[in-house]
C-alpha cells in the first residue's frame, strides 16, 4: 500500500518553492527542458497547496489545467494564468515523452513562464497567509 500523500500546504509549499529553485538553477544551467519541467512540478504543487488551503479535498492529478479550473472556484480572477497552465504543461510533456517532430524547449520561453509563474505564485501565497 503507497503512503498517504500529506494533506497540509505547507508541505505542498515546501516541495513547490523546492521544484521553483531547481527550475531556475537548472536554467541557468542551459538545461531549459529540465527547466521546463520542474517549472510544471512546481506550479502542480503551488496550486495543491493553495487549493488544500482553501478547503478542497486532495485529488491525485497533475493537470494544471484541471487544477487552475478547481482554483477558479475559489479565485476567478485566475483565469488568467491559463495560457501559463497550458505552456507550462507542454514543457513537461517535451522533457517527459519522445516525440518525432516535436521542437525542443527554448530558453527565453521557459524565462518568460518564469517571469509569469512568479506573478501566479506571488497571488497564491497572498491568499494563503
Amino acid at each position: 500500500m503507497p503512503p498517504e500523500e500529506s494533506s497540509y500546504p505547507d508541505d505542498w509549499l515546501r516541495i513547490a518553492r523546492r521544484d521553483l529553485r531547481r527550475a531556475q538553477n537548472l536554467l541557468s544551467m542551459n538545461d531549459p527542458e529540465a527547466a521546463g519541467f520542474y517549472l510544471q512540478q512546481a506550479i502542480e504543487k503551488f496550486l495543491k497547496a493553495y487549493l488544500l488551503f482553501s478547503g478542497w479535498r486532495l485529488k491525485r492529478i497533475h493537470d494544471l489545467e484541471i487544477l487552475l479550473d478547481d482554483a477558479l472556484g475559489f479565485d476567478p480572477g485566475l483565469e488568467e494564468f491559463r495560457t501559463l497552465c497550458i505552456q507550462v504543461a507542454g514543457y513537461y510533456m517535451a522533457e517527459r515523452y519522445p516525440f518525432v517532430l516535436q521542437p525542443g524547449v527554448e530558453e527565453e520561453d521557459v524565462r518568460q513562464s518564469l517571469a509569469e509563474a512568479d506573478k501566479l505564485i506571488g497571488r497564491l501565497e497572498a491568499q494563503m497567509t
